[in-house]
């Protein structure tokens, strides 16, 4: 029997018991009143027989023909009001006792009700209890799709949120399916680009040996900005595909900072740019120290281009209970306000980029952080200079 079909019986059964005890408890009253009646008649009739026996007959047949009326119809007499008389002054006999019985009746209809209300509202709030949680495992990723099927006044909400949840999952697993086969075109598209790539710097390496050219220079440069347009899709495929290997370790800020200014330590010198790197104690989190150290490569690199020569990179860092916080700014002019809101999309290069970048960096950047559990943003400092905010969290 289904949870509908048992609410329904049992409501119906509560009903019927409540109008056959009000039946009952009429038929009481009537029976009551019609033996309170018999005894007020038959009082009043003794004590004038027993006062004025000679009116006996009379009486008798004045109760008769009372009798016959009240069988046939009943209709009200105000005789005694014409002597004074009113109804204040008679003892009908209240009967007290079925009184009580309809208060404790009535209390216990009442009871019934509250109870049939606590009951429904319990049963409710388990079912919403029960989808909210089936809803919470698949936001989770806890368990399948499948939910129990039940007969209730949320059966079609139920059958509705099922197929929703079926409905993203098959729309999940074709945009996994798509993101996978994206991530291995790009892979395969930067696998292609290699061969050619290292043929072309082979034969440029032997066209410098053998003769000067002014335009070898510039062959060079191109080839390098293929290079790294290879290395930066051979990363992003790995990203898309899931399949980027990061450790979960502690990772000291100041050193990470640290490492990573090094590493550009030839390119800013060339530029003339230092980077400001203060030392505000032991701030951790858990991450991946070599790719987080590619986040803030290619963040500095941003800021490195941006920045006249003998300008310097800022850094700043905290902590607290929730996350690790990051500060990285320059004191050039700033992101244009149109440039905004596209700095982390791949391949944008705004109207302020400088150099033969691919517009790839930041993006990479972002993803490198947000695989570990980061977050990052941009905007222009009040005083001049662009500002990259990054937070690593603790859970």
């Amino acid at each position: 029997m289904s949870e509908r079909i048992k609410r329904s019986t049992l409501l119906y059964f509560l009903i019927a018991t409540v109008f056959v005890g009000a039946g009952i408890i009429s038929a009481l009253f009537i029976q009551k009143y019609r033996h309170i009646e018999y005894e007020q008649i038959s009082e009043f009739c003794e004590i004038a027989v027993e006062r004025y026996p000679e009116i006996e007959s009379q009486m008798l047949a004045a109760l008769k023909d009372y009798h016959s009326e009240s069988r046939q119809e009943t209709h009200s007499s105000n005789y005694l009001e014409r002597y004074g008389y009113r109804v204040e002054e008679f003892n009908t006999g209240v009967p007290y006792n079925l009184l009580f019985l309809l208060f404790c009746y009535s209390l216990l209809i009442v009871c019934i009700f509250v109870m049939i209300e606590r009951v429904f509202r319990k049963s409710n709030r388990s079912r919403i209890a029960e989808l909210t949680d089936y809803l919470e495992r698949i936001n989770t990723g806890d368990g399948g799709i499948l939910i129990q099927a039940k007969e209730d006044d949320y059966s079609h909400l139920q059958d509705e949120i099922y197929k929703t949840v079926t409905s993203m999952y098959q729309t999940r697993e074709s945009a996994v399916a798509a993101k996978k086969n994206y991530a291995e075109n790009l892979a395969n598209i930067a696998h292609q680009l290699k061969t050619p790539i290292t043929a072309a710097s082979l034969s440029l390496q032997l066209l410098k040996n053998e003769t000067e050219n002014v335009h070898t220079d510039h062959i060079e440069n191109q080839l390098e900005r293929l290079n790294r347009l290879e290395e930066s899709l051979l990363m992003i495929s790995r990203i898309d595909a899931g399949s980027l290997p990061l450790k979960h370790e502690t990772v000291d800020l100041y050193t990470a900072l640290s490492l990573a200014a090094d590493n550009l330590r030839d390119l800013l010198d060339r530029c003339g740019v230092s980077i400001e790197i203060p030392e505000n104690g032991c701030i951790e989190f858990c991450g991946d120290l070599e790719w987080i150290m590619e986040a803030f490569i290619n963040l500095f690199k941003n800021c490195m281009e941006h920045s006249k020569a003998g300008a310097t990179i800022h850094c700043d860092y905290s902590g607290n209970p929730l996350y690790a916080e990051i500060r990285i700014w320059d004191d050039g002019e700033g992101f244009d306000p149109e440039d905004l809101p596209h700095l982390f999309e791949r391949f944008y290069r705004g109207k302020t980029a400088v150099g033969n970048g691919i517009g790839i960096g930041l993006a990479l950047a972002k993803s490198i952080i947000e695989l570990q559990n980061g977050t990052i943003s941009a905007y222009n400092r009040p005083d001049a200079g662009a500002c990259f905010d990054i937070r690593m969290y603790c859970h």
